[in-house]
């Protein structure tokens, strides 16, 4: 058949992405028009092999294989389909398992069946050597899309790049037009100055400047490092305080806005400031009207902090995005902070609508 099919490593093209664009290899550092990017992946395959496109295989992982809201998204788009495999955690690092594995699979059969005269393969994994030389052995002409590295040197294996009929790199202009670094979350408007509070007994103590890092700043470092400010987040040990019958969204939502957010949920990136401003938003949206404002300011009399349950409901919000977390609310501080500065900057807006809603 004259045509073309394309195998997309997510992992590695997001990966390398955010390592060009983030200088960090996490994937939720970037903003990613995933329909942009498609038809990007589209148009050049068909340009540069010269024949129709049949099918775009979109190859991930996810936690127990279940698909995240950017899954769900591709899979319903045209000529596009997703194979998952497993995502998991090892030494505090997120790892893909079984995603080569099926792209040697499906590989070789699309090959075996003369499914396609050009394949185009967006990977650097070595592992998918054997089905590529299988593929030319059935007179596939083999295509290998290289992501700019950061540094100038190779992300692929060196075997695929030396096997591969064609190669074309996908620079960073390219790369541009559908994923853009995620902008690193401001803090300031999720934090209030306030006299810093001590423990109960205790005498205070002279703050210490935190070591410049790449790292976002943990609330506690910043806590240490400026007096004038008390980031009082409820994960912070001694700063657990009863919640004072704040609601929670649970309570808040009908059934009939559970399936409602379930479908929003799908168009949403994963991104943690952007989850925290949805969260909030709903939440304000939600409150009882003769209530809303005494719940608003007692919120904010104990900004930047947010109520215990509130917040754990919060990280479980985020842990429904495998971009974020798993379910055992395993996410870092950078997302913590991001989540809740997010959080807060959802409430404001939400609040503000409210004030020009208000006779």
């Amino acid at each position: 058949m004259d045509r073309c099919i394309v195998l997309v490593d997510a992992g590695y093209l997001l990966g390398a992405a955010a390592t060009l664009l983030a200088g960090d290899a996490a994937r939720s550092r970037l903003s990613v028009d995933h329909t942009g990017l498609i038809q990007q992946i589209r148009e050049r395959a068909q340009t540069e092999t010269g024949q129709p496109l049949l099918r775009i295989y979109w190859f991930d992982g996810a936690p127990d294989r279940v698909p995240q809201p950017e899954h769900r998204r591709l899979r319903v788009m045209p000529r596009v389909t997703v194979r998952l495999g497993m995502l998991t955690r090892v030494g505090g690092r997120v790892q893909q398992k079984g995603v080569d594995a099926a792209m040697h699979a499906q590989l070789t059969e699309l090959a075996r069946h003369k499914a396609a005269t050009d394949i185009v393969l967006i990977t650097g994994d070595g592992d998918l050597l054997p089905g590529v030389m299988a593929a030319k052995e059935h007179g596939v002409a083999m295509h290998l899309w290289a992501v700019q590295a950061a540094d100038g040197a190779y992300n692929q294996s060196e075997d695929l790049v030396a096997e591969a009929d064609e190669r074309q790199l996908l620079d960073r202009a390219w790369l541009t037009a559908a994923i853009t670094a995620a902008e690193p979350a401001s803090l300031d408007s999720a934090v209030r100055a306030a006299p810093e509070p001590s423990a109960p007994g205790a005498a205070p103590q002279a703050s210490s400047p935190v070591r410049a890092s790449a790292r976002t700043p943990h609330p506690g470092d910043l806590a240490r490092s400026t007096p004038s400010v008390a980031l009082r987040w409820s994960s912070d040990s001694g700063w657990i305080d009863p919640d004072d019958g704040i609601p929670l969204l649970d309570t808040l939502t009908t059934a009939q806005q559970v399936w409602a957010d379930r479908e929003q949920d799908i168009s949403v990136g994963g991104e943690p400031r952007e989850v925290g401003k949805i969260f909030a938003s709903r939440w304000v949206e939600r409150l009882p009207p003769d209530q809303a404002a005494d719940l608003l300011d007692r919120l904010d009399q104990i900004r930047p902090r947010i109520p215990r349950s509130l917040d754990s409901e919060l990280l479980r919000y985020a842990a429904r995005f495998g971009t974020i977390a798993n379910d055992a609310l395993d996410i870092s501080d950078d997302h913590r902070v991001q989540l809740r500065a997010g959080f807060w900057n959802g409430i404001e807006r939400s609040t503000e609508a409210l004030s020009a809603l208000a006779p």
